[in-house]
């Protein structure tokens, strides 16, 4: 089951938070169709959040056809993003590239930056 973590500093909206979150879980794999998310109890439990966020957060995502609420039982994944699973290699390969950076004295925003600007240089157009 996915957590949400809420950066309340990060200047994005808080339902956003957990639209982004629960896309990037569903592209790693780590959410898959059939997938039972988190009820709005349990994340504002684990954040404390308005409960009108969270579901304004889960309407975000029906609307996109990503999960379907079913009355009684909860929110579930209909569909999965994306084809990056959490125990790729090539996850094993960035991850040894972030030490790398870190050991290399790079910052959070730097690597940041340096990998935004690594895949606007990759993937133009492709969105």
């Amino acid at each position: 089951m996915v957590e949400y973590r809420i950066d309340r500093r990060s200047g994005v909206a808080t339902y956003l938070q957990i639209v982004q979150q629960t896309k990037q879980a569903l592209r790693l794999g780590l959410l898959e169709p059939g997938d039972k998310l988190p009820t709005a109890r349990e994340v504002v439990e684990a954040t404390a959040i308005n409960p009108n966020t969270v579901l304004k957060a889960y309407r975000e995502l029906e609307r996109e056809g990503l999960v379907e609420a079913r009355r009684g039982l909860g929110t579930f994944v209909r569909k999965s993003l994306g084809a990056a699973p959490a125990d790729s290699p090539l996850r094993t390969e960035l991850t040894d590239w972030a030490v790398r950076a870190r050991e290399a004295g790079l910052e959070h925003d730097d690597v940041a930056a340096l990998f935004t600007a690594v895949l606007e240089e990759h993937f133009k157009g492709d969105e």
